[in-house]
């Protein structure tokens, strides 16, 4: 056998190996958030009495963080799901993940008193995702396929 035929099979069977070891942590890593999704809505369920016992305000502001972190967890789901299917990962879904979690902390400093340059920071951070999203969209290599 000739020595790069060698290496060229080598590298492909590590290859292989490797893509099999992503998909068993990736497979093992979507079990997890699944367990997490479902513990978290379970657990906003039971605490609704508790909740609604601390007031209107600060009860809408515990179960909109709450949704919001379980959105974000849905959003890493999604992106795990869509390497399983593509073998690889759209950067939209990563900026859309990024997103929900902004938009998290947003939530948060709403009901806080923060400084105007950490809120500027992160409007500047939610509107250069924004762009990102765009330009992801715009030039991505399917859409660059169908204009051809």
């Amino acid at each position: 056998m000739n020595n790069s035929l060698f290496i060229k099979h080598i590298s492909d069977r590590v290859t292989v190996f490797l893509e099999g070891a992503v998909r068993a942590a990736l497979s093992i890593l979507l079990i997890g958030i699944l367990v997490a999704i479902s513990w978290a809505a379970i657990k906003i369920l039971f605490e609704l009495n508790g909740i609604f016992s601390l007031g209107i305000h600060e009860a809408l502001k515990t179960i909109m963080v709450n949704s919001l972190l379980i959105l974000a967890l849905m959003e890493v789901f999604r992106t795990a799901l869509n390497y399983f299917a593509e073998g690889r990962v759209k950067v939209t879904y990563i900026i859309d993940t990024v997103l929900v979690v902004i938009l998290t902390e947003v939530m948060v400093f709403w009901f806080k008193d923060i400084e105007y340059t950490k809120i500027f920071m992160v409007i500047a951070l939610v509107l250069s995702l924004i762009v990102a999203r765009i330009l992801a969209i715009r030039f991505s290599p399917e859409r660059m396929k169908e204009e051809l």
